[in-house]
């Protein structure tokens, strides 16, 4: 498994990348965003740090998803709800905040790539009214419209479409979409619903049921 480890700090990285190559994995480093996008580079995941040197972290977090699914990582110093939050929407799959320990750190590494490699392989597309989940291939259609959706969006698409109809709790989300690498108050669920809903373009597809969680509507 390859890493790359975005980070401008020798100080930090020289001691994470050793650390990392001791567990077994192959790391690359780039110390700039501009490295980081480099199209030749094909990590099986991304650390990345929000503070470089030329451009903000969350921009190449924007920049990765957009081209690739590759499952992200941010580790920073930027400890703020706001930026976990933001974080998150804009498709990182787990947040850590430094300092931190490596061990914690390869836990998280290694929870993040059994989620996003459980992919299930036997069973057909998931069919709720026009809108069609393909966990598969990892597409979703509506209405035969392509959506263009993040790894987090469509995991949490996923877990709605599977029990549709049904009132899914906050705490059952986190735990399938966000596992238990997600220790923060579930603020994030409710940011990924509001992007989801803007993406399905209506906002009634998904309802939210107070006090327990969310329901993908059946017509």
């Amino acid at each position: 498994m390859r890493i790359l480890v975005v980070e401008d700090e020798d100080a930090i990285a020289e001691p994470l990348v050793a650390g990392l190559q001791r567990e077994g994995f192959d790391v690359d480093r780039a110390a700039t965003g501009a490295a980081a996008l480099d199209e030749s580079l094909r990590p099986d995941l991304v650390l990345l740090d929000l503070r470089l040197p030329d451009m903000d972290g969350l921009d190449v977090c924007r920049a990765l998803r957009k081209r690739s699914a590759v499952p992200i990582i941010v580790v920073t110093a930027r400890g703020e709800e706001s930026d976990r939050v933001v974080g998150l929407e804009l498709g990182a799959d787990d947040y850590v905040v430094k300092p931190f320990g490596v061990r914690e750190l390869i836990a998280r590494i290694r929870a993040v790539m059994r989620r996003t490699s459980a992919r299930p392989q036997d069973e057909g597309p998931l069919h709720v009214g026009a809108l069609v989940v393909d966990a598969r291939a990892r597409r979703a259609q509506l209405a035969g419209r392509e959506l263009e959706l993040t790894p987090k969006e469509f995991d949490l698409l996923t877990a709605l479409a599977s029990d549709a109809g049904a009132a899914i709790s906050r705490r059952r989300l986190l735990e399938e979409v966000w596992e238990t690498t997600w220790y923060g108050s579930s603020k994030t669920i409710d940011v990924h619903v509001a992007s989801l809903r803007r993406k399905l373009g209506d906002p009634g597809l998904i309802e939210t049921v107070r006090g327990v969680g969310f329901r993908l509507h059946v017509a």
